[in-house]
């Protein structure tokens, strides 16, 4: 059985990275693994946007 991507998942995501883009930068935020949570976050986005129909 396939699973199914909710509609507009990948703009979600996107959403996401932009929130936590903008706040690292506006009130600094910083935490350990940060980077690597926004590369992923950026990729799944960038995948799903180029995959949806």
């Amino acid at each position: 059985m396939r699973r199914r991507i909710p509609p507009h998942m990948g703009l979600k995501l996107l959403a996401v990275w932009l929130i936590l883009s903008g706040l690292t930068t506006l009130v600094d935020l910083h935490f350990e693994g940060l980077g690597l949570i926004m590369g992923v976050l950026a990729i799944v986005a960038g995948v799903l946007i180029a995959i949806e129909r």
